[in-house]
């Protein structure tokens, strides 16, 4: 699969996951997929924990919310953190976030891309996880997902519905031309925009 086709097919599917066991080597690629992301000045900041087998049930139940109890299924459930001090902060900007994100977006297709099932949580107490993960307290649980086969023959399969059902905002309505508001053509003959300044 490449880059831009796992894009527009990666989904969330925490209702379509399979206990069937990830092999080592899925496992690790989509966690060096990670590992790879850009980040403010390198500081790569993301650390993720790796919960596996008999132990993902009780994290699960204990510190999930109730809509997200169904990731139990997974076989894998992958705790991405970071330490808000070992990242850049300007103007009350915590790069952090951002960096963890990229991280946590390049796992997502890397998951895509090997037919895994993913679904991001951010629903979730965070003491709670942290007391039972023992990750340090200036260390904060940025995101979660599970990591599983879907529970269908393949990830398209499993997807289908999920694909078919998504929407996302017009072009227009989220890339504007120089200025807040100003409509970027799409169209390749039409003129060059002009600066109303």
């Amino acid at each position: 699969m490449e880059t831009l086709e796992a894009i527009r097919k990666r989904c969330s599917l925490k209702a379509r996951l399979s206990p069937r066991a990830i092999e080592p080597e899925k496992l690790w690629a989509v966690l060096d997929a990670a590992r790879l992301a850009p980040s403010a000045r390198n500081t790569q900041p993301w650390r993720f924990v790796v919960v596996q087998g008999a132990a993902v049930e009780p994290l699960v139940e204990a510190a999930f919310s109730e809509a997200n109890t169904i990731a139990k299924r997974a076989p894998v459930i992958i705790v991405a953190c970071a330490n808000p001090e070992d990242d850049v902060t300007r103007e009350g900007k915590a790069y952090y976030l951002y960096d963890v994100g990229s991280a946590v977006q390049n796992l997502l297709l890397a998951a895509t891309d090997h037919g895994l099932v993913t679904h991001l949580i951010a629903s979730f107490d965070e003491a709670e996880m942290k007391r039972l993960l023992h990750i340090p307290d200036d260390v904060r649980v940025v995101v979660v997902t599970p990591l599983a086969y879907p529970d269908a023959p393949s990830y398209d399969e499993a997807a289908a519905e999920r694909l078919a059902q998504r929407s996302r905002l017009a072009r227009e309505a989220v890339v504007f031309a120089g200025a807040w508001g100003r409509r970027l053509c799409t169209d390749a003959d039409a003129p060059p925009l002009e600066d109303d300044d």
